[in-house]
């Protein structure tokens, strides 16, 4: 160890460091063009047949060659998912300028978000049984498919000894791994937490009969498949990625002279207590009032929500409704946009996804859009920015997930 164990200080938890890789973009700078740009990163699936499911429209990260983005060893030894999340801290690292070797190691921790872990691995090992008529699995079959090992990974690449936690939460796992990282923060168990979500596009294989289906008929645009809010929306689209940030104490931010991203605020994380897919205005309504009370604000403050925003015919109005109970009158002054109609659903990377894009607004003061906004439904009668970014002064931002099993999720984020 090479310096004293600090105490929780002042308790307060900023984000220093982001780091990403999406179907949009495999670095933070290139996704939030990309997304400003109103470009799209889902259309068919390349990296496998479709022809046994029903979807086959997917967002998938463009131009992923494993040797290249993690060496031979490392791509040989572990699945995409995994892959994604070393990326992705890499670059969360480099931005933030954290000297580990001047650290005390055991005060940096991982913590990580993943629903499914290392599928592809799982199918092209079933692939060689078949072939080869006996059993013959890889000696890294078990490590490679594991949901803590992005997590694992992280850690021992970069000598990391505090805590260490994967979080399987659905889609609401990469917006608790940052709230799990702020309570560590919180009460002085860390230092510094590397927080993130990450998933491979495999997650298709089990959730296609989910996708947007409309879009395989005729002439439609595969991009035109996810359109949240809109009234021809009948279904999520699946996506891959990950998303890295590095949460530390102010105090220790401070002391490093380091470049602050945004404040994590606030969280809240419930159970609906209702259903196993379909939500509840219940849970969610409660998730965000309990963000905004961790967070110690009022709900006239907000000035932008990210929306969970999936694109399902009844997540999209009762997300709508939601809001609209929480903040009354002020609901439709607030600007809401969903990311997942260029990023697609990336399940358990996305709350961490749409928590850097919260911040990036912050930071820059342009609002990302909604895509294929066209047909207003009734029922979802809230600012959904379509079309085209917005510029608009935000100082505080929402980013809600919300999860199958109803597990719900509330980031709040501010300008520090």
């Amino acid at each position: 160890m090479t310096n004293q164990s600090s105490t929780a200080g002042s308790g307060r938890a900023v984000i220093t460091g982001l780091g990403a890789v999406t179907p949009v973009g495999k670095s933070v700078p290139e996704m939030w063009d990309s997304l400003l740009k109103g470009s799209s990163g889902i259309g068919l699936i390349r990296q496998f047949d479709t022809g046994l499911i029903a979807c086959k429209v997917g967002a998938e990260v463009p131009g992923w060659v494993a040797e290249e983005q993690v060496g031979k060893r490392t791509a040989s030894e572990t699945d995409r998912f995994i892959q994604f999340a070393v990326v992705a801290a890499a670059e969360a690292l480099r931005q933030s300028g954290l000297d580990l070797d001047g650290e005390d190691r055991e005060r940096v921790g991982v913590v990580m978000g993943n629903t499914i872990g290392g599928m592809p691995n799982i199918t092209r090992q079933q692939g060689k049984i078949t072939a080869e008529g006996r059993v013959k699995l890889s000696p890294h079959f078990v490590t490679s498919m594991m949901p803590n090992m992005a997590a694992a990974h992280l850690s021992v690449m970069h000598g990391l000894y505090g805590p260490n936690l994967t979080l399987s939460t659905a889609c609401a796992s990469g917006a608790d791994s940052i709230g799990t990282a702020m309570m560590m923060i919180r009460t002085g168990r860390a230092d510094v937490m590397l927080a993130g979500g990450t998933e491979s596009i495999y997650c298709t294989l089990i959730l296609g009969g989910l996708g947007a289906a409309r879009a395989l008929s005729g002439n439609n645009d595969p991009a035109s498949a996810c359109c949240p809010f809109d009234l021809r929306r009948d279904g999520m689209v699946m996506g891959e990625g990950a998303g890295v940030v590095v949460v530390e104490s102010l105090d220790h931010a401070l002391r490093r002279g380091a470049a602050i991203h945004g404040e994590v605020l606030g969280y809240g994380s419930c159970s609906d207590g209702h259903h196993v897919t379909a939500p509840s205005t219940r849970g969610q309504i409660y998730c965000i009032h309990q963000a905004l009370r961790d967070a110690g604000i009022d709900p006239s403050v907000v000035n932008y929500i990210n929306a969970h925003g999936t694109s399902t015919p009844v997540g999209d109005k009762t997300e709508t409704a939601s809001i609209k109970e929480v903040f009354g009158s002020l609901a439709h002054g607030i600007p809401v946009s969903s990311t997942k109609a260029a990023t697609g659903h990336m399940l358990g990377a996305a709350g961490t996804v749409e928590a850097i894009i919260c911040l990036k607004a912050i930071e820059s003061g342009i609002i990302p859009p909604t895509l294929n906004l066209e047909k207003r439904d009734p029922e979802c009668d809230l600012d959904y920015v379509p079309g085209q970014a917005r510029a608009a002064q935000i100082n505080v931002a929402l980013s809600n997930s919300f999860g199958f099993g109803g597990q719900n999720a509330t980031l709040v984020l501010g300008r520090f």
